[in-house]
């Protein structure tokens, strides 16, 4: 059981003084958050990718390869690379190069993302959103795989036996799908024998549950072993030396960030009491001490199958110092508890 962590590297106004940091130091800070997170013991920490103003990372390989060279053994991933309106032959180069630079632990999470900025802003169609990923995936498959490339599409120049280099350290390059649920998705990570990545942040967890059956039935109907593949949660959540005042410090910045978005997207109003309710047992947020966090990574493993978590943090803009700590609380108390049980769990089903 991987225990990880991911960032959206956000800079919306301070909740408390209306301050906004600027890029640059959030990007400094997220290099620092890397880096803790490594000393503590963590798997793996994933960073988004977005282009719009309040989000400071549009390159997250860039942002993974400054905290490279000052890691030793944590994974990383961006959390999502938008391969819809990318080219993947530079984003195989570019992880290709995170992963010379630290040695073998870079990792690709492919996705569509949830914001569109990047479209316009590279010269895409938003009509042509599911047969961009479709291809550009099926591309960045066949880089993977070759070192010289022969591939014909139609959003992207034909390629005639032409090599892309550098060549990572791990063969192959881990890809992942990330997906926010779409059953659609899950069927062709299955289909395709790729690791599956699960945005759970709204609902009840063990909701999934089934789609992770899914994607697994996909996978051997492919003719992969359903038993190798990993699945993986990304979720909100916050960890404090006690529950009430974790969730009373992550309450105000996610109110405001979900809020932000709700307006965007026709959501409703998102208040304490819809906060509470998400941070329940059965809910989608993981908040609390180091022991309510645990208890309920390990139910998700249990319920859902999921073998690596990843915990979304902060949500919003939150002082680094809370964000410092929730990692160090992560890393040195929830994951050993965490992967105490699963192993116990794992060997008593055996």
């Amino acid at each position: 059981m991987e225990i990880g962590l991911s960032t959206f590297v956000e800079t919306t106004p301070d909740v408390q003084t209306g301050e906004v940091i600027s890029h640059a130091q959030r990007l400094r800070e997220v290099v620092e958050e890397i880096v803790l997170a490594d000393q503590v013991g963590l798997d793996v920490f994933g960073v988004g990718e977005h282009h719009r103003k309040d989000y400071a990372a549009s390159s997250p390989a860039i942002v993974l390869a400054a905290a490279a060279t000052q890691t030793k053994r944590i994974r990383l991933t961006s959390a999502v690379t938008v391969l819809s309106s990318a080219d993947p032959v530079r984003v195989f180069q570019d992880f290709a190069t995170l992963d010379a630079v630290s040695n073998g632990r870079a990792e690709i999470m492919a996705g569509r993302g949830s914001f569109i900025e990047s479209f316009p802003l590279f010269g895409y169609d938003l009509d042509d959103y599911d047969e961009l990923f479709d291809e550009k995936l099926a591309l960045l498959l066949k880089i993977r795989d070759s070192e010289k490339v022969t591939w014909t599409g139609k959003h992207r120049p034909a390629i005639q036996n032409l090599g892309v280099y550098p060549r990572p350290v791990q063969n192959p390059l881990p890809v992942w799908i990330g997906s926010g649920g779409n059953t659609q998705s899950a069927i062709r990570a299955g289909i395709l024998g790729l690791p599956l990545v699960l945005a759970i942040i709204g609902g009840r967890p063990v909701q999934f549950a089934p789609l992770v059956d899914l994607y697994k039935r996909a996978a051997a109907q492919a003719g992969h072993d359903p038993s190798t593949l990993r699945v993986a949660s990304h979720s909100h959540g916050f960890i404090a030396e006690d529950t009430q005042s974790a969730a009373d410090t992550f309450f105000p910045s996610t109110q405001q960030a979900m809020n932000v978005l709700g307006r965007e997207r026709g959501w409703g109003n998102y208040d304490r009491s819809s906060f509470d309710a998400a941070r329940s047992f059965e809910g989608a947020l993981y908040v609390g001490d180091p022991q309510t966090v645990a208890e309920k990574i390990i139910h998700l493993r249990k319920q859902v199958g999921i073998t690596r978590f990843m915990l979304h943090v902060p949500v919003g803009t939150m002082p680094h110092e809370h964000v410092m700590n929730a990692i160090r609380l992560l890393g040195t108390e929830v994951a050993p508890r965490v992967r105490e049980e699963v192993a116990k769990w794992e060997a008593s089903t055996k």
